[in-house]
């Protein structure tokens, strides 16, 4: 299980490596929330995502024999494109198994890494049992998206950031909304929040009808997706929540929040309007439940994960267009 003290030793391995987000802020945003809303955006991240962290962060703890052997993936794009910059900087080769309809910029970028990308169909077939066959026939070491202990330490990173940012401006008491997939950042920020700043509470955020989270933390145990199949927001769909990050995440976290496709839409078109920001559907939930859901969520000040701005022209493209409906 991930501890404090691996997210510490996680952040001194990718520190100079990763990227180090500030948390900003717009008078226009806070506004809309009627509070003060501050924003991580990792969509700046190496990459365009948090994903880098947790990347960098396995593949650096591996021993050198291990990593000249070569590491596979499974991801829509965002770890993947993590995996594929991460094991290029340490040489180690990479195989990404992707979904065949993630966004065609992840995938072209993932290859344009240097990674070997195999496609699959999330509706009819398994990834985790490609991963398992793949890793077994090329002796490859499989590091999974979320639910790997180095993976959350290097999330956690972001929470160690959060903490000292939030800190310097005298917040102690927030809640910290955070895009939510498997949980792997979620529960990374939560162990990080928990050691460094206790009055921030980590929230997992999700996209109606992918809500596995949310629903599984207010049954107290672990619930799944009905589909996976129909999804705007790509970077966080998941069958379930990991079985090492889920009792993080019920031990730390406040209630999930669920937001609509559309609402996800309108936060892209507001951080790019207002911050020049560029976020992907899955990255704006969190600032969607920060701008739009100001009952759900406690205290004079809120803190939102970008978790990441790998976006495909149209779907971008979609969202400015909401501007023009308000």
């Amino acid at each position: 299980m991930t501890s404090i003290d691996m997210i510490r030793a996680a952040a001194t391995r990718i520190n100079g490596h990763a990227r180090r987000t500030p948390l900003l802020s717009s008078p226009f945003l806070d506004e809309i929330a009627g509070r003060r809303v501050l924003i991580k955006p990792e969509c700046l991240q190496q990459t365009g995502s948090f994903k880098y962290r947790g990347a960098r962060s396995a593949i650096s703890a591996l021993d050198d024999a291990t990593r000249a052997k070569g590491v596979i993936a499974f991801s829509s794009g965002n770890h993947a494109q993590g995996i594929a910059l991460a094991a290029r900087e340490m040489g180690a080769p990479a195989v990404i198994i992707m979904p065949e309809d993630a966004p065609r910029l992840k995938i072209d970028n993932t290859r344009a890494f240097g990674a070997e990308v195999v496609l699959y169909d999330r509706a009819r077939e398994d990834r985790d049992s490609i991963g398992d066959r793949l890793s077994r026939d090329r002796g490859l070491t499989l590091i999974k998206p979320f639910d790997e202990p180095q993976v959350i330490a290097g999330q956690g990173t972001t929470g160690l950031e959060i903490a000292e940012d939030a800190s310097a401006l005298g917040i102690t008491e927030a809640d910290v909304l955070v895009c939510c997939g498997g949980g792997g950042l979620t529960s990374g920020i939560a162990l990080a929040l928990e050691a460094d700043a206790p009055g921030l509470r980590a929230r997992p955020v999700e996209p109606q009808g992918f809500d596995d989270v949310t629903r599984s933390l207010s049954a107290g145990e672990i619930q799944r997706n009905n589909s996976m199949e129909g999804g705007l927001c790509d970077a966080i769909l998941t069958p379930q929540p990991g079985t090492l990050t889920f009792p993080i995440m019920h031990r730390l976290c406040g209630p999930g929040l669920v937001v609509s496709d559309e609402d996800a839409l309108r936060a892209m078109a507001l951080a790019w309007q207002r911050l020049k920001l560029v976020a992907e559907p899955g990255g704006a939930v969190a600032l969607a439940a920060a701008l739009f859901q100001g009952a759900e969520t406690r205290g004079d000040t809120i803190i939102a994960v970008i978790s990441g701005g790998n976006v495909d022209r149209p779907v971008f493209d979609r969202a400015l267009a909401t501007l023009a409906q308000d």
